[in-house]
């Protein structure tokens, strides 16, 4: 096996010392198929949450075409990638959960509270402002801190604060957001902020990609989406329930009830606590003992 790091999506693999173009060598008793091992470098943040290693089977021709100024591997959708499905660990027991009368790990989890409504592209500096990233949030007390901090950036048209004066958490444990929520910079920050402040989910028209990635890999809030606008059909300070199970939200105050979409494989990630925590119960990475 051959280990090689990798940014993003595989553009193009170099093999050695060899010059585009070259074929592979193929050394007798070997067979046709050569495994590579693909590490991802972990972006420059505090947090380190998506260092994971990733293994693809590449099936190599030993003798390919020669085809000038074209590397051997120019476009990442001639590999053949095979994902396995993810298996499901025990689920971490953070909210009210019910056994399910059925063999299944998947979490029967209702969040039930207050929520807090914001419009269309809420971005990262309105969820957790630059001037805060510089609280690691491995750290209890700062990350304690940081939660304070969640939502402050919200424009002054929105009057009621989301976390009280000399408060570290928060009253409304679900946000309810627009369109293209979680926009802006990738700090991971955003999510654990939320998540520090007291949150446990938040639903949405739609998520920016990197903010919905983030909230699964650190386990801190379900990013839930809507079937319809419910941001323009909830109020703050509405009482809500999400059953999770069941893809749906239920205002008590209003007694009206709305389809969500599931959340997928990506539910017994953020239930175990992250993607580290995952790996490790699901037996990807070995559990450190003390």
């Amino acid at each position: 096996m051959r280990e090689m790091v990798y940014l993003g999506k595989v553009e193009s693999l170099k093999l050695g010392n060899r010059s585009r173009g070259s074929p592979l060598p193929h050394r007798p008793g070997e067979s046709n198929s050569t495994t590579f091992k693909l590490r991802r470098r972990a972006p420059s943040s505090p947090l380190h949450h998506y260092l994971l290693s990733q293994t693809l089977s590449l099936s190599l021709n030993p003798n390919p075409p020669q085809i000038p100024n074209q590397h051997l591997l120019s476009h990442p959708r001639q590999i053949p990638i095979h994902p396995s499905p993810l298996p499901n660990p025990t689920p971490r027991a953070t909210f009210s959960t019910r056994a399910s009368a059925a063999a299944s790990t998947t979490p029967s989890t209702t969040f039930h509270g207050l929520c807090y409504v914001v419009g269309d592209n809420i971005d990262t500096d309105q969820i957790i402002p630059a001037e805060y990233l510089t609280l690691v949030p491995s750290n209890p007390s700062e990350y304690e801190k940081l939660g304070s901090y969640a939502l402050c950036g919200l424009p002054a048209s929105y009057s009621t604060r989301f976390v009280d004066p000399n408060e570290t958490k928060s009253k409304y444990s679900i946000v309810i957001g627009g369109a293209n929520f979680g926009c802006g910079s990738s700090r991971e920050h955003a999510p654990v902020a939320l998540g520090a402040a007291g949150v446990a989910a938040v639903v949405a028209e739609s998520y920016a990609r990197i903010f919905f990635r983030n909230s699964v890999a650190t386990g801190e809030v379900y990013p839930l989406e809507s079937e319809t606008r419910i941001c323009e059909e909830c109020r703050t300070g509405d009482v809500v329930s999400i059953e999770l199970s069941e893809s749906r939200l239920i205002n008590h105050t209003t007694g009206k009830e709305y389809v969500l979409k599931p959340i997928g494989d990506a539910g017994p990630v953020i239930s175990a606590g992250g993607i580290f925590a995952y790996a490790r119960e699901a037996g990807m990475i070995p559990t450190l003992s003390g």
